[in-house]
């Protein structure tokens, strides 16, 4: 049931999906920029590792961006820099950072 009618693009069939809802899907991606090279020439390094990782999300209604934008985490310091203020959609960038930092570990 799961794999035929829920688990599949949009779900569209899926009894269990609620049929009110603000999104049919949240998409998130990981951007870890570059640190500038004119800061790391300033403090005399060659190359400084990313230390802020950015998340960017994107929740979709009918096929279409609804909402998007960015969340922060700072690998030093372990800790989020900006939260998303829906805990679902926090804790979907958490569950995708947790794999992202697995896979590039």
């Amino acid at each position: 049931m799961l794999e035929a009618f829920c688990n599949l693009g949009y779900a569209s069939s899926c009894s269990w999906a609620p049929a009110e809802r603000d999104w049919d899907a949240v998409r998130v991606a990981v951007s870890a920029p570059e640190p500038s090279t004119s800061a790391n020439r300033r403090v005399g390094m060659e190359y400084q590792p990313a230390r802020v990782i950015r998340l960017i999300y994107v929740c979709e209604r009918d096929h279409r961006p609804a909402v998007h934008g960015e969340l922060w985490f700072d690998l030093a310091k372990a800790a989020w820099l900006c939260k998303h203020d829906d805990p679902r959609i926090q804790k979907m960038a958490e569950c995708f950072l947790e794999s992202y930092l697995k896979k590039n570990a």
